[in-house]
């Protein structure tokens, strides 16, 4: 016992002498990659260095293009009467803070009611474009059927035309079904799109015909092959499309404007058109009444992004 463990400790030593010694040994210094292709490189996939420059250079004059509206906007409903909004340079940090413009807002008009009608057009259209579209994605892109090809091009030609050829055949529709100034009428032309169809189609194909074919070999139904088989591998492309459908529903202004004439029913945005037509002369109230209409739909991105995110990864890379 003696001998053993007089091995132990001697083979302990040389292990902590070895740890030492590793310790005392100069680090080599850690070479950091550059992000541009240096003269003479032979890596391609990197930029040179005009090219990287002027790739940023690109991308912060996008980004002052796309949100320098919004922060204006921010900025003007806070400000009070007495500031000047349209001076040049412009302003953004208010000298006269305040929020009676947002409680100007909701003194003229009720918001929390025209939230909760967007909310319930917003939130059914959600849930049919997710129902609706997974199904039809999955007949277009896993199964094999007569005429698959004419469907494809009926889908794709609806792209073609834009909303206001169809508005009136979609208000004759609505009105004949007797839905006309309710928020049926609302969410029905919008209850599946065929974008989200086509997306949907899109994220099936990539899955492997050969694992539904061993699924149906085994006894799986068309409900446990969407269930085990197809759900897991689209999730990613299932929220970017409600995340679609929900900002589409959200801030549609047009159509609600059009099937609409009871008060009571409106959405937020046609809601927020009134402060449009009562406060025309003072812009910081409509500026408050826009930030508030956007409230959700930062909250709703800010929450799914993640999986925004990696549903357009997924769908980069697979297509």
């Amino acid at each position: 016992m003696s001998l053993m463990g007089s091995r132990e400790t001697a083979a302990l030593a040389s292990q902590t002498e070895a740890t030492i010694e590793k310790r005392r040994r100069p680090r080599e210094p850690r070479v950091k990659e550059k992000a541009y292709r240096t003269k003479g490189s032979a890596d391609i996939l990197k930029p040179s260095l005009g090219g990287l420059i002027g790739k940023y250079v690109l991308l912060l004059a996008i980004l002052v293009i796309m949100v320098y509206p919004f922060v204006w906007q921010l900025s003007t409903s806070f400000k009070g009467n007495a500031e000047d909004i349209y001076s040049f340079p412009p302003s953004l940090i208010p000298s006269e803070f305040t929020w009676n413009h947002y409680s100007e807002v909701f003194r003229t008009i009720p918001v929390l009611d025209y939230a909760r009608n967007s909310l319930l057009v917003g939130v059914g259209t959600v849930i049919t474009n997710v129902v609706f579209a997974t199904l039809g994605g999955y007949a277009l892109g896993c199964l094999k059927f007569r005429g698959k090809g004419i469907v494809m091009a009926i889908f794709f030609s609806t792209l073609l035309l834009p909303g206001e050829v169809t508005l009136t055949s979609q208000y004759l529709t609505v009105k004949s079904l007797g839905l006309a100034n309710t928020l049926w009428g609302v969410f029905l032309p919008g209850a599946i799109a065929a974008i989200n169809v086509l997306l949907m189609a899109a994220a099936c194909r990539m899955i492997p015909a050969d694992t539904l074919d061993a699924a149906t070999i085994d006894g799986a139904n068309t409900i446990q092959r969407l269930r085990h088989i197809v759900w897991p591998n689209i999730r990613g492309m299932v929220s970017v499309v409600a995340l679609f459908a929900f900002i589409g529903s959200w801030d549609e202004f047009l159509w609600p404007l059009v099937v609409l004439s009871d008060p009571a029913n409106y959405t937020l945005t046609v809601g927020m058109d009134y402060l449009n037509s009562n406060f025309g002369a003072n812009p910081r109230v409509i500026a408050a009444g826009t930030m508030i209409a956007l409230v959700p739909i930062i909250i709703l991105f800010a929450v799914l992004q993640k999986q925004f995110f990696k549903g357009v990864e997924e769908g980069s890379v697979k297509g």
